[in-house]
């Protein structure tokens, strides 16, 4: 088993805390973790509520299913039995001790509040994204930290070849696909997991009156990721009303398809667009929906642009789970055009701005935006960053660095 860099936070979280919940989409890896984590480091009895006698039975009758506990229990894939959440509660108030459940779910209980608020105040919440880059590499990254501290340390030069980073953004972090080779076997693989998505994950979840849409849907959002969202547009080509769009779309952020971008707005009043960004949870789902692969992005560079941005994003909400820091993630855009493709924001307040470039240059209009809201932030701007295809890091003026993209997982000096 590749070691997942979230281990250690799970582990710290089961000391103290009556309830984990590790949430996450389907296929990351949550039930391997967990089924590791009972069976070499937290020792729990492990129950999966896949199979359809122990679901029928956990919903039947939630309290005589989790009767005579005598060890921790790992419960994957709770959120088909919410009736047991209550149960569980129960449980928890009889007797508070630290690690008695280790949760696995598909769905985001805070978008559930039916499923979160019995649990309030005794359940911390963990999420496993796709493998990151660093875990594929075996080693643990701290990009994040890093970028926030005082002084940035120096980066040594990068030694990934742009072929090599396509076929790692085209490939993504799904450990499944991260074993195929071929791009066939991986467009098979992707086919079956959104099948499963839309005609389990979502039907579980909610009544859909149009499932057949739904596939549809989300390769409409693929070929938007990364840009604002356009509800009138998405409505539009799709003949359904906005209300059922935004319903629609809610059940892929519920299921971890898709994450939203908010964009940043403390204190700028009406001269900031307000419309968020969608980002899609692994570029390699991503590359498959929108039909790309290494030889069209060899051909077509600017097709690699929200690729690019959309893999970045999502390297650094994995590594926001581990990293001390933890920032809230927004983007930055006026409606003069002025814009950053990242805005991250540590508790203090203090904001790291990043740009994604899929160019192998940079040149100092390059930094425009950031400049901009680094006027508008003073103090508060610790630095600017362009994450780039080449491999030299570069300063480029006070606060300001251009960094090859592989900067991300590699280590620093």
């Amino acid at each position: 088993m590749i070691p997942r860099s979230i281990t250690p936070a799970i582990l710290e979280a089961l000391s103290d805390t009556p309830v984990v919940l590790l949430t996450g989409a389907r296929q990351t890896g949550k039930s391997t973790l967990a089924q590791w984590l009972a069976e070499e480091v937290h020792p729990a009895h492990y129950i999966t509520l896949d199979d359809a006698a122990v679901l029928a039975a956990a919903r039947s009758d939630p309290t005589g299913f989790l009767a005579d506990l005598d060890r921790p229990l790992v419960l994957d894939e709770v959120q088909r039995a919410p009736e047991l959440f209550l149960a569980i509660k129960v449980a928890v108030d009889r007797q508070r001790l630290p690690g008695r459940f280790l949760l696995t779910g598909s769905a985001n209980p805070l978008l559930l509040p039916k499923l979160s608020e019995s649990l309030a105040g005794r359940m911390e919440i963990l999420t496993l994204w796709p493998f990151s880059q660093g875990e594929l590499e075996r080693q643990r990254e701290e990009f994040i930290d890093l970028i926030f501290a005082n002084r940035l340390p120096q980066f040594p030069a990068g030694d990934l070849a742009r072929s090599e980073l396509i076929q790692r953004v085209v490939t993504g972090g799904y450990p499944e696909v991260t074993g195929k080779l071929s791009a066939r076997r991986r467009s098979a693989w992707f086919r079956s997991y959104v099948t499963t998505i839309v005609q389990r994950e979502v039907r579980d979840l909610a009544n859909i009156e149009h499932l057949v849409v739904m596939p549809r849907l989300l390769s409409l959002l693929a070929a938007r990721a990364c840009s604002l969202m356009n509800y009138t547009e998405i409505s539009n080509s799709l003949g359904l009303p906005q209300s059922t769009v935004k319903r629609y779309m809610a059940l892929f952020e519920i299921t971890f398809i898709s994450q939203p971008l908010p964009a940043w707005s403390a204190n700028l009043g009406k001269r900031l667009i307000r419309s968020r960004k969608l980002v899609l949870n692994d570029t390699g789902l991503l590359a498959y929906l929108t039909g790309l692969d290494e030889q069209r992005i060899k051909s077509d560079s600017v097709a690699f642009g929200p690729l690019l941005e959309n893999f970045v994003i999502m390297e650094l909400r994995k590594q926001a789970i581990w990293s001390e820091i933890q920032p809230q993630f927004f983007h930055f855009r006026t409606r003069k055009g002025q814009e950053v493709d990242i805005v991250l924001e540590n508790r203090a307040g203090e904001v790291v701005g990043i740009e994604v470039k899929a160019s192998s240059t940079v040149k100092a209009h390059d930094f425009k935006g950031l400049k901009y809201l680094s006027g508008l932030l003073g103090k508060r701007f610790l630095r600017g960053i362009i994450l780039y295809t080449g491999d030299q890091p570069i300063p480029f003026g006070s606060g300001l660095y251009a960094l090859p993209v592989s900067a991300l997982w590699g280590s620093s000096e």
